[in-house]
Parts: C-alpha cells; structure tokens; sequence
C-alpha cells in the first residue's frame, strides 16, 4: 500500500504547494483512492508533480464538510466523472467559523456519483466508514468557534458530519480521519467499540491548532491526549489542523510515535 500527501498545510517538498486544507491519495491492492481533496484545485496541481493520475481513482473519501477538504472536488469530477464519492448526507449542511461559512459548494451536492450515507458503510472487504463518534472526553475546545446554522439560526456544530475511513491492510487496520474534531480518544473509543481493538495506523489532523495563545487548560489536554495515546500499539502520522505548538508538546511525550505530515510526502 501506498499514501502519498497530495495536500497539507506546509511543504516537505520543494516543488510542490502547500495551504489550508488536506488530501491524501491511497493506492490499495484493491483501489486508488482520494480521502478528501484540499481546499482549491492546487491539490490537482500538486498530483502531477507527483506523478499521480487523478483520471485512475475509482474511490473518493470525505471526511466532514469543510472546505478545506472538499474546495478541489468540482475540479475533481470534472477531470474524473468516474470516480464514486462518499460523505455523510449531512456534510451538507451550513457549517460556519463564526459568521464565516466553511461548509461545501453546494454544486457538489449534484454530483452524479456521490453517495450520501448516514451512519457506518462498508464499501467492501477492504473499505469501511463508521462516525456516530458521541464521546466527548479531552474534545477539542477549538471546536467552541465552529456552527452550524439549523433553521435559520446558529447552534454548536458536534461533527454528525464527519466520518472515519478503516483500511483493511493484510494483517492490519489503518484509520484515516481529517481534523478529528470529535476528539481523536473518542474516535479511537469508537474504532475500539467496532473492532475490538486498535488501529496499527492513524493518519489525521487533531484540532487544537489556535491563532491566539493557549490556555493552561489547553496545554494540559494536548499533554493528556499524548499520555494516553503512547498506551496505544499504534504509529500516529498527524498535521494540517494539529498546529506546530500541539504537535512539539506531543512529540516530547510520544517520541517516534508520533510523526508529522507535509504536502509531497510519501508515508509509506
């Protein structure tokens, strides 16, 4: 198997482009696939540099509805109208930061070969989605900015719209999410719940990057989420929505299980 980091928040390559938002392109015995698509078509631009043929994914993977995972998509089906694409019927609500709206085009919605499903989903053998991820242990604060409007008014978004891919690799079980925002102890509770176990590999962002200074509190859950996942028999890949203070505070506690992700690279 291999994943290779179409988009990110910084660069591990010189000629390729980095923003706000993430993509990765996962190739499978049994499928090529995107799991969401950055924020705008630099993500497109970046596959071919990296010799990556978009026209070849059969499967796309959306992870909630944020642009920031979803703005390269239109391009996207454009360029291939072929691919299946799957997220959860509500990633297509009106998600806002604040009085900013975050969520999808809504031209997506039209899509002829997305699929909108509510709940866990196995696509096949080696495929599966679960979300309903309901726990609230070290959630991220974060999240307190982030809405949703619901009839005509604002109200806390809980992230019914995001959802989990689990690859089933040989032997292992590798967990791909995008931000996290529910948590990632409690979407490892979640996996736990279903499989009876850990995941080998996670692969995602965590939602405590801030533009202002943290709190004690805030540093302290960073700490907490890192002492609970070295307990784990699990490698954790993480970048874009992580922020550079979180992931230096977790490396120190976590060591070489935890590693950092950037825009090109190949992690394995």
């Amino acid at each position: 198997m291999k994943i290779t980091v179409l988009m990110e928040d910084t660069n591990g390559m010189s000629n390729v482009k980095a923003e706000h938002g993430l993509s990765f392109y996962i190739e499978t015995k049994s499928h090529n696939l995107l799991v969401d698509t950055g924020a705008s078509d630099l993500t497109w631009e970046n596959a071919k540099k990296l010799d990556v043929d978009i026209a070849k994914v059969d499967t796309v993977i959306i992870s909630h509805g944020h642009y920031d995972h979803t703005g390269g998509l239109m391009e996207f089906a454009n360029r291939n109208p072929i691919a299946n694409i799957y997220m959860q019927q509500s990633a297509g609500g009106e998600y806002f930061h604040g009085n900013k709206y975050i969520g999808i085009d809504k031209h997506v919605m039209d899509l002829p070969r997305l699929h909108l499903i509510e709940g866990d989903y196995k696509i096949d053998d080696e495929l599966h989605l679960f979300s309903g991820v309901t726990g609230r242990l070290l959630w991220p604060k974060s999240n307190l900015v982030l809405l949703e409007k619901v009839d005509g008014k604002f109200v806390q978004d809980y992230f019914l719209h995001e959802q989990y891919l689990v690859i089933c690799h040989e032997e292992e079980k590798i967990l791909i999410s995008g931000c996290a925002h529910n948590g990632i102890l409690n979407i490892l509770n979640r996996f736990e719940s279903i499989y009876h176990g850990y995941p080998d590999v996670v692969i995602s962002g965590f939602h405590m990057m801030k533009r202002t200074d943290y709190t004690e509190d805030e540093i302290n859950n960073m700490k907490e989420t890192a002492y609970e996942l070295i307990k784990l028999p699990t490698v954790f890949y993480t970048g874009h929505c992580t922020g550079q203070t979180a992931f230096d505070i977790m490396k120190h506690i976590m060591g070489e299980q935890l590693q950092q992700i950037h825009s090109g690279d190949l992690i394995f």
